[in-house]
């Protein structure tokens, strides 16, 4: 038996069951969880701006220690210390092929069924988000989606490895590829934006600027590297365009929106482009004035976890943060045991702080 956080209808809490996880099978791993970071993806499941099979486990930011790994996997063992992400890949299709794992074609799944599920409840299958369930004491998970961290990482902060960090550098540093002088702008300063904004001062950007509805988060910003700050309003692209003379080369928009998403559009100057990295509601669509687009050569791109190969990508980062490059800890508003998950929710979403962990004491590590 093992501790989860089971979602079993929209609009409802979480609630803390007794679950039981299968044995791992082949290229399976189980990972005693350590840290579970409270990200905004599984919020938009838990009110329904994204459907999902139900019941489920959420949660897809976590770090623990291997616990068991079934047969073919060859690059953990029983002790490490690893880092989830959803970007599980089956490292054969085209895009696998091509260096492209976070958009693989055919990810390794295993049947939510009876007798086949990982997870079940009183005899009856649970779904994991992302084939990972990280809100639960254990994790059993495919091989492909687990990470091994380098000695001395702390598993506190580890587990912001997986996806705020992971997919907010990964945007700055393999999606826009910024270089060195040029500008850019974030929409949305939580965990995912901040780390934006640390990737594109890793990259060198001369200018970085952070606009956000929260002083306090616009605070925080300038503490990642952000050289100037905006409280978001109707004249936000303007203020930009103003402040840097024409526009930025990049705009990242992280909130979710299609109006911040027309924002980011309107803040470009010729050639530049826009990131769009934040998770927006089933359904929703974007537009942007068709002869700007045309005449100013502007681009608009997608990005998802970061366009990472994140088995290669999040070593680099945690030893980066031991060498003191890299600024995790201040991301980490709160923490809180698995019984207090759903105020931790309550405070994301009212907007206190940039990110809530679950912390499970026995196993982690800072």
């Amino acid at each position: 038996m093992t501790k989860a956080a089971v979602l079993h209808a929209v609009g409802k809490p979480l609630t803390i069951e007794d679950v039981v996880l299968d044995a791992p099978r082949a290229k399976e791993v189980r990972i005693r969880v350590a840290a579970s970071g409270l990200c905004h993806s599984d919020y938009h499941f838990m009110v329904g701006d994204q459907p999902h099979p139900l019941p489920v486990v959420l949660g897809h930011e976590a770090s623990g220690i291997v616990e068991a790994i079934g047969q073919d996997v060859r690059h953990l063992q029983v002790g490490d210390a690893v880092v989830t992400c959803l970007s599980v890949y089956c490292g054969e299709c085209a895009e696998c092929q091509t260096g492209c794992t976070h958009r693989c074609e055919d990810r390794p799944v295993r049947a939510v069924t009876p007798g086949e599920a990982r997870m079940t409840m009183n005899g009856e299958p649970l779904h994991q988000y992302g084939q990972l369930g990280g809100f639960a004491e254990e994790m059993l998970v495919h091989a492909h989606s687990v990470c091994k961290l380098p000695d001395g990482m702390p598993l506190g902060v580890a587990a912001l490895l997986g996806c705020a960090v992971v997919t907010g550098i990964g945007a700055a540093v393999n999606r826009a590829g910024i270089r060195p002088g040029q500008t850019a702008a974030v929409i949305g300063c939580g965990g995912v934006g901040l780390n934006v904004i640390q990737g594109a001062k890793l990259a060198g950007a001369s200018r970085i600027i952070a606009i956000d509805i929260n002083p306090a988060k616009l605070e925080l910003a300038k503490y990642f590297g952000a050289t100037d700050t905006i409280v978001a309003g109707k004249t936000t692209p303007a203020e930009v365009t103003e402040l840097t003379r024409g526009g930025v080369h990049f705009a990242f928009e992280v909130a979710g929106h299609a109006a911040t998403a027309r924002d980011a559009f309107l803040m470009l100057r010729k050639g530049g482009s826009a990131v769009l990295i934040g998770a927006a509601k089933f359904g929703t669509e974007v537009s942007f004035p068709a002869i700007p687009f045309l005449k100013n050569e502007l681009n608009v791109i997608g990005c998802i976890m970061g366009s990472s190969s994140f088995q290669l990508d999040i070593p680099r980062y945690a030893n980066l943060y031991l060498k003191g490059a890299l600024t995790l800890d201040p991301l980490i508003s709160h923490r809180l045991a698995l019984e207090d998950i759903n105020h931790g929710y309550a405070q994301l979403i009212a907007g206190d702080g940039a990110r809530g962990i679950v912390v499970f004491p026995d196993v982690s590590r800072g």
